[in-house]
């Protein structure tokens, strides 16, 4: 395979490894670092990519690993997971408030929840990732997958609910 059917198998894909690893690593140098490092493995076995049925499953799979690798090694001790893609081009200033302040309560409960829910809830709600490609990147059956989103929806529900209502009626 050469450079040019590289990228062209890359490509369309490309962009969910550094949303994803943005997700995970929160700084836009280190998931760029960890886009690149996912990108060069993937070309040191670009010979062996035909036997995948998933070349973006195995991408997917490789950018978690990595991040994760990252954020439990000495240099991620300072990292958390956050989010800030969040805006809505469409409202108005008081709308757009209101939205930032409520993305912010859920970046805040996402950050409660634990490792595997946080990037379910990314991968599926966030870049709209089907159920069976979860369960290969994560390596889990579908049932399994759509147990943790919905105990993950219901704890970010709830803590939202608690949070927006405390003292009212």
């Amino acid at each position: 395979m050469n450079q040019k059917e590289f990228m062209q198998l890359v490509n369309p894909f490309k962009d969910k490894i550094f949303r994803i690893a943005k997700r995970l690593l929160v700084s836009t140098e280190e998931a760029e670092d960890a886009t690149q490092e996912v990108l060069v493995k993937l070309w040191n076995k670009n010979e062996s990519l035909d036997e995948y049925k998933s070349v973006e499953a195995v991408a997917m799979t490789m950018t978690k690993n990595y991040c994760l690798d990252q954020l439990k090694s000495k240099r991620a001790s300072n990292m958390k997971i956050v989010h800030n893609n969040f805006t809505d081009r469409e409202a108005g200033l008081q709308q757009k408030v209101e939205d930032r302040d409520t993305w912010n309560w859920v970046e805040k409960i996402m950050n409660d929840l634990p490792e595997q829910q946080k990037l379910i809830v990314q991968m599926r709600d966030i870049e709209e990732m089907e159920f069976e490609e979860i369960g290969k990147i994560l390596e889990m059956n579908e049932p399994a997958i759509r147990t943790a989103l919905s105990r993950a929806r219901k704890t970010i529900r709830e803590t939202m609910i608690k949070t927006h209502h405390y003292g009212i009626g």
